[in-house]
């Protein structure tokens, strides 16, 4: 009996021992430190990766992120170079930065289209390219993605650059001069629609993008930490899909609430006007799709980058085309 007893005692603790082992190594282990640099400043239309952070989807994934920021061009050669790990730069500079010889890769196509346009009044009479003839258009730079745009327009319209009166304005100043009527349009962000119409100002828009495929905000890593670090990868994936996901499906107001309360105070007093944005044009147009329905979120369409790619060596904004499968992850849940 007593030999029964030992035994019996032996064996209700190897699995103890173990359960104690195993919930020891659990508690120990440390999440995987990683940053993601994120293009411009703190706004609220970088949703996905605040709800990730907050509703705790990165730590699911067993990731501690870092939010920092930086312009895009920065942020490709701080991902090539090892710095950090992610970036979520727009899909123009990575393009370049690819075209040039940095090895990025786009793991994650998060907004489906770009976000240039061409915002005009109402009463210029503007409402399709071909109207711009003879106006006054200004943009940022003559080396910008919406100076290719708009290129793009009029020659599908007919017509040459050389028929609009270009004008360069800098990014401060370009919403004022469309306001005061220095200029009969603008090619900027289509976001700034929505901007203007909440100051009263009656204005229409051309969205750029129906005329040229681009991409505004990708997820993009580089090529050697894709290949050493694939778990990490499709970890941050996993959780920019399920936020993306909360989003689309939830309470956006209430999103959009705590992105500007823990990540952009700034934007308090514009709380409605991105509530609207939010609803109407990222959750409709960028961050889906007839692609992202039949793929899933972040779907990479190797036609349309291509085609992106191809009329920007046309243009000279790179020194040669290449192809886009080098480039972009055409479904990130096969990585």
């Amino acid at each position: 009996m007593r030999l029964h007893a030992i035994l019996r005692a032996a064996a209700l603790a190897i699995p103890l021992a173990l359960l104690a082992l195993t919930a020891g190594t659990f508690a120990t282990r440390a999440d995987e430190k990683v940053t993601i640099q994120i293009d411009g400043a703190a706004v609220p239309y970088y949703l996905p990766l605040y709800v990730a952070q907050k509703e705790g989807y990165f730590k699911e994934q067993g990731l501690e992120v870092e939010f920092l920021y930086a312009n895009a061009a920065d942020i490709l050669n701080n991902v090539a170079a090892g710095n950090v790990q992610f970036g979520f730069p727009n899909g123009d500079a990575v393009i370049s930065a690819r075209a040039n010889g940095i090895p990025v890769k786009v793991v994650h196509s998060t907004y489906q289209r770009g976000i240039g346009a061409v915002l005009f009044k109402n009463a210029s009479g503007i409402k399709t390219p071909a109207d711009l003839v003879g106006k006054k258009v200004a943009v940022t730079s003559y080396g910008s993605p919406n100076y290719i745009q708009l290129q793009v327009m009029m020659s599908q319209a007919g017509k040459s650059i050389d028929d609009v009166k270009v004008e360069i304005v800098g990014t401060g100043a370009i919403l004022d001069a469309l306001k005061s009527d220095q200029v009969d349009a603008i090619v900027f962000s289509m976001l700034r629609y929505y901007a203007l119409k909440a100051e009263g100002v009656d204005v229409g828009m051309i969205a750029s993008d129906d005329f040229l495929p681009s991409h505004g905000n990708v997820l993009v890593t580089s090529d050697s930490y894709l290949a050493s670090n694939p778990q990490q990868v499709k970890g941050f994936i996993a959780a920019l899909d399920k936020a993306l996901k909360h989003i689309v499906e939830g309470d956006v107001e209430k999103e959009v609430k705590m992105a500007i309360a823990d990540y952009a105070p700034t934007f308090a007093p514009q709380e409605k006007v991105v509530t609207e944005i939010i609803k109407e044009v990222f959750i409709k147009t960028l961050w889906q799709s007839e692609d992202t329905k039949a793929n899933g979120f972040g779907y990479g369409n190797i036609a349309g980058w291509q085609k992106t790619i191809d009329v920007a060596a046309e243009y000279k904004a790179i020194p040669e085309a290449f192809p886009a499968a080098d480039l972009v992850v055409e479904k990130p849940s096969d990585l």
